[in-house]
């Protein structure tokens, strides 16, 4: 039995093509070699075989990364997050349950991904102004599904929230970024039978984990305000008066003056509730 894992690492030194390339070259296993290798790690614990699940979902990783190029996170970040939720999913996963690792995966991946997002803060900092927050909060709950807005929706939730028509579509195409193509990308040939389609063809997924799937995309779409919300007055004061101002934001010690209290013990209620908020976040998926 293998007793060491070794997988591919992009550092930051690679370029995202030259990584690209590398894991294209790790072929993509059939049900029978999946339910095979699944079977052996799980029940001999071999390393190898965990190996060759991880690297045959790599390409699965960097294409959910290029779905949140709209919130300004380093590409090699967002894969290196979801290779994490990937590892994670292999381990958790039993083959004898009848679906895919690709279909167990993906949820764990973009876990990852989005815990990385609420950690670094850069996803809330893009709502600069008043009617930008508001759509920040609210404008992926709105939306009745994962296309580009129709004219239609957009005037319902401008009316709804009480913007422009034109904010709607800003902040849409900041937060959307580049969706998933079901298809693949139709130009390389070499990929065509990695795209997603070819995965979600499976019909055995269980009602259950349907289920739980579309709670905790609900879950990640309103956990950050609720979040902000169950926090107690100062703390979400401090929080929102550091992240979430049409200025910029106030400092460590404007803040101080105003509580009379010392610098660092501002930073200690804002590192507090920013941990409160990820961690009910991560309980409510």
């Amino acid at each position: 039995m293998t007793n060491a894992l070794t997988l591919p690492v992009l550092t930051a030194t690679d370029s995202l093509e030259h990584y690209s390339r590398a894991i294209k070259a790790y072929p993509i296993l059939t049900a029978e070699e999946e339910y095979a290798l699944a079977v052996k790690f799980r029940k001999e614990n071999d390393l190898d075989a965990a190996r060759q699940l991880i690297v045959s979902h790599l390409r699965l990783v960097a294409s959910i990364a290029r779905s949140f190029n709209g919130y300004g996170l380093p590409q090699s970040d967002l894969i290196q997050e979801g290779n994490i939720g990937l590892m994670k999913a292999v381990k958790r996963f039993d083959p004898e349950r009848g679906v895919r690792l690709v279909s167990f995966a993906m949820h764990w991946i973009k876990a990852e991904m989005h815990e990385y997002i609420v950690r670094n803060w850069r996803m809330v900092k893009i709502a600069t102004t008043k009617a930008q927050r508001k759509l920040f909060f609210n404008l992926r709950s709105m939306k009745t599904g994962l296309n580009t807005l129709q004219p239609s929706e957009v005037d319902h939730i401008a009316t709804t929230l009480n913007v422009k028509p034109e904010d709607v579509l800003e902040m849409e195409a900041r937060l959307s970024g580049h969706e998933i193509s079901l298809e693949g990308n139709i130009d390389d040939d070499s990929d065509e039978h990695y795209s997603p389609i070819a995965y979600l063809q499976d019909e055995r997924l269980e009602p259950l984990e349907a289920i739980q799937a579309k709670q905790a995309e609900f879950a990640e779409t309103t956990g950050l305000s609720n979040a902000l919300q169950s926090l107690d007055d100062r703390s979400r004061r401090v929080v929102e008066s550091r992240w979430l101002q049409d200025d910029g934001g106030k400092t460590l010690h404007e803040l101080a003056d105003e509580f009379g209290v010392s610098a660092e013990r501002i930073r200690q209620i804002e590192q507090k509730a920013m941990q409160k908020i990820k961690t009910l976040m991560l309980a409510h998926r």
